[in-house]
């Protein structure tokens, strides 16, 4: 796709964990105007995607394997951390991330729920899209690369196991894999804190281990691109290829080790950026595009394609100019495209709404109300691995940033809305669980932890749901 098409070098998630960042990229809107604020909350069921209006104009639309941009899905575990990080608590949720390697050399198909999706989208494309008469989109939702169960690790599992056979992880060169530089625990910005204790990557880990699961994790995505290439060779050989666009992206990236965390949740570059790759008629060849965009931008980027109107309340922009290689100040009905992304995020494992603005060189994260945490700010030329935090060194800059973000989003009051929504959601679920709720609580995900101290655990609930704002 990178010798045929375009590469997006600063593509960004709206928000990097599964259901609100695909809540975003199928509605085309930031996730505090989907509200989907954590795995739950998605979209609701009815909601109008760029794919049905795909469908209402008369396009052929076909959809294989994960979804997961509506509401109510996932654990109650992950629903339950997510109301309850206000809570004066520090658990463990997830298993220490590890690697498994399994059967041969031979062993390809490793995730198996995977490939058989891409085998129904391939069957779907040999058999019927080669038949159609009015245009297709073809969706294919895959899970890698994304972590694998930990049983040991208690209700629904974390997903803290990277996993692979001998066949993938020989296409891994060992020598070139860097070894993250780590902040020492003390001097952690205290929402990373809260995150790698929550992750359950406080603890002492060897260069072995953390050479092992990036090397695990890249044999992952090799698996992940075999299945891409699946899907491209059927297109080429039923002679679609010079006739269809090829979109590759992801929800959401992985730190695998990276400021001492695995998973995403979290505004660095490993969790928040993604891939985004377009290959296609009138695609430019061997283009990268420097501009940074993001998940919301592909429904315009869709409708453009289809040529169907654009609905003027999107916060995305067409990608379509910069695919073409036109220049920047080619401007849509909408005026220009802005020249910054925004992220946030206000689900588990990060004990306060956080909320990422991208421009140029640098990259401004502002927490909760704006005060009561302090923001970072990295330059990301100058310091790629963003390893410091420059913020009380350029006044000026953070409060331009600062100025910018609040004219997109009104960051204090939506980070107000999610706490109030977190204690009415809890308070709920505690009711409907009624004398079953100190069992079920003790054993969710944080049971190795919460049962050595339950009734402390439980104080610290009560007092957060007496506490009025």
């Amino acid at each position: 796709m990178k010798r045929y098409g375009t590469v997006f070098l600063n593509a960004y998630t709206n928000s990097p964990i599964c259901c609100p960042s695909r809540a975003a990229m199928w509605s085309g809107l930031f996730t505090h105007l989907t509200e989907s604020w954590n795995n739950f909350k998605g979209l609701d069921p009815d909601y109008v995607t760029w794919m049905d209006l795909m469908e209402k104009h008369g396009y052929h639309t076909q959809k294989y394997g994960k979804l997961d941009y509506t509401s109510g899905h996932h654990s109650v575990s992950n629903r339950v951390e997510a109301w309850t990080r206000d809570v004066d608590f520090l658990l463990r949720q997830e298993g220490r991330p590890m690697v498994n390697l399994t059967g041969d050399k031979k062993h390809v198909r490793v995730m198996e729920a995977d490939w058989r999706n891409t085998d129904k989208a391939v069957n779907w494309i040999k058999e019927e899209a080669i038949n159609l008469t009015q245009p297709f989109v073809l969706y294919l939702g895959l899970n890698l690369p994304h972590p694998y169960p930990s049983p040991y690790a208690g209700e629904n599992f974390g997903s803290s196991t990277f996993l692979t056979s001998p066949y993938w992880l020989e296409k891994v060169t060992y020598e070139a894999i860097k070894i993250p530089k780590w902040s020492s625990l003390s001097e952690m910005h205290p929402v990373d804190y809260y995150s790698s204790y929550t992750k359950n990557c406080t603890g002492e880990f060897t260069k072995q281990e953390v050479r092992n699961i990036r090397a695990f994790y890249y044999a992952m995505c090799a698996e992940t691109d075999a299945m891409l290439g699946e899907i491209i060779s059927a297109l080429r050989d039923t002679g679609l290829l010079k006739k269809t666009i090829v979109i590759f992206t992801a929800d959401h990236g992985e730190l695998a080790m990276e400021h001492r965390q695995f998973y995403k949740m979290s505004m660095y570059e490993g969790s928040s950026h993604v891939p985004l790759l377009v290959m296609g008629p009138g695609v430019k060849e061997q283009q990268q595009v420097p501009n940074v965009v993001s998940l919301v931008d592909i429904y315009p980027t869709m409708l453009d394609i289809a040529r169907i109107p654009v609905p003027q309340n999107l916060s995305g922009y067409s990608l379509i100019p910069l695919l073409h290689g036109k220049a920047e100040n080619e401007v849509s009905p909408r005026g220009p495209r802005p020249s910054w992304v925004l992220s946030e995020f206000h689900g588990c494992n990060v004990n306060s709404s956080m909320y990422m603005l991208r421009t140029g060189k640098w990259k401004y994260i502002a927490y909760s109300d704006g005060h009561s945490v302090l923001p970072q700010l990295f330059d990301l030329t100058a310091d790629p691995d963003e390893l410091t935090n420059v913020a009380i060194k350029f006044p000026v800059i953070v409060h331009s940033l600062d100025k910018t973000l609040r004219s997109i989003v009104n960051y204090p009051k939506v980070s107000s809305s999610v706490q109030e929504y977190n204690k009415r959601q809890f308070i709920s679920w505690k009711q409907s669980l009624g004398q079953n709720y100190s069992n079920v609580i003790a054993n969710l995900r944080w049971h190795q932890d919460w049962l050595k101290e339950p009734k402390k655990y439980e104080n610290a609930i009560d007092k957060w749901l007496s506490q009025s704002k």
